[in-house]
């Protein structure tokens, strides 16, 4: 069974009518019993009162059928146990009388998982939390394809989350691998994921996103050191690479020049010389040759 509109009328016309109708049913009523306490109707007075009466609980039940439908919001109609319609559309409506309507909100909501301890995919345990921004769709599967639907949302949320984690690193060391701090990509799959995993609810995951990410509390203070260790090293990495650079430059230029002549060893001491220079981490004392270059 799929979503479909309800059958329903105006609500004002049917108050209207509903109005007038009790009125002169009641009416007739109140004559007719009096003309029978009279004595003077007879049987057509005892007809008149019966009709006027059932006339005014008749409609007193068609009355049941009128309905206020808010914005963003769906009546999900059901008929001794048979659905027949949604009505999401905001007004005054009246739909089949002495039926049962269930509210459902169609606006958008957010949900935040709470932080989840779960081991990434090189097994180093982490904290992970997400907020997940989603809305109903489907009134029809958000009524009666789960026991609740917000409860459902929540469930899945938390078990996409921990399924992110387990297959994606803290820190990828590989530029080919995703890592849980590439924030797009990483929202992107949790998106696509839960859209898949909710709409079996009527549900539609607008957009979800990693809101807390950090190692579990008994391995931080390890995970920091080998953070700054392999940031000392790309550091150290690209000074070395711009010391040879200019190294190499300073000898090709002294050769076009014609400076200074130098043989192989006096090239490699004035490498290793620049070298240090450049690299070293601490500021250098220059030892000035007063005499000969030999």
């Amino acid at each position: 069974m799929e979503l479909r509109p309800a059958f329903r009328f105006n609500g004002f016309a049917v108050l209207l009518g509903w109005l007038v109708s009790t009125l002169l049913f009641g009416a007739l009523a109140v004559l007719s019993l009096i003309s029978v306490s009279k004595h003077d109707g007879g049987a057509l007075a005892w007809a008149g009162a019966v009709v006027g009466v059932l006339g005014v609980v008749i409609v007193a039940a068609l009355a049941t059928g009128l309905i206020v439908v808010d914005p963003n919001e769906a009546k999900v109609v059901t008929f001794f146990g048979r659905y027949i319609g949604s009505v999401s559309e905001p007004g005054f409506f009246s739909v089949v009388p002495l039926s049962d309507r269930k509210s459902i909100s169609l606006r958008v909501r957010n949900f935040e998982t709470q932080k989840l301890k779960v081991n990434d995919a090189d097994g180093n345990p982490v904290e992970i939390a997400a907020v997940v921004v989603y809305k109903v769709v489907d009134s029809f599967k958000a009524a009666f394809a789960v026991d609740d639907y917000e409860e459902y949302v929540e469930t899945q949320s938390e078990a996409a989350v921990r399924h992110l984690a387990t297959t994606h690193p803290y820190d990828a060391h590989d530029e080919a691998r995703t890592s849980l701090r590439d924030g797009a990509e990483v929202a992107g799959e949790l998106t696509v994921e839960l859209r898949e995993r909710t709409l079996t609810a009527g549900i539609e995951v607008i957009e979800a996103r990693i809101t807390h990410l950090a190692y579990a509390p008994e391995i931080a203070q390890a995970m920091l050191v080998r953070q700054q260790a392999a940031q000392v090293v790309a550091a150290r990495t690209q000074i070395v690479e711009g010391a040879v650079g200019m190294v190499a430059l300073a000898l090709d230029r002294l050769a076009e020049q014609g400076t200074v002549e130098l043989d192989e060893e006096r090239k490699a001491n004035m490498v290793s010389n620049l070298l240090v220079v450049l690299c070293g981490d601490r500021a250098t004392q220059p030892v000035v040759n007063a005499g000969s270059l030999y």
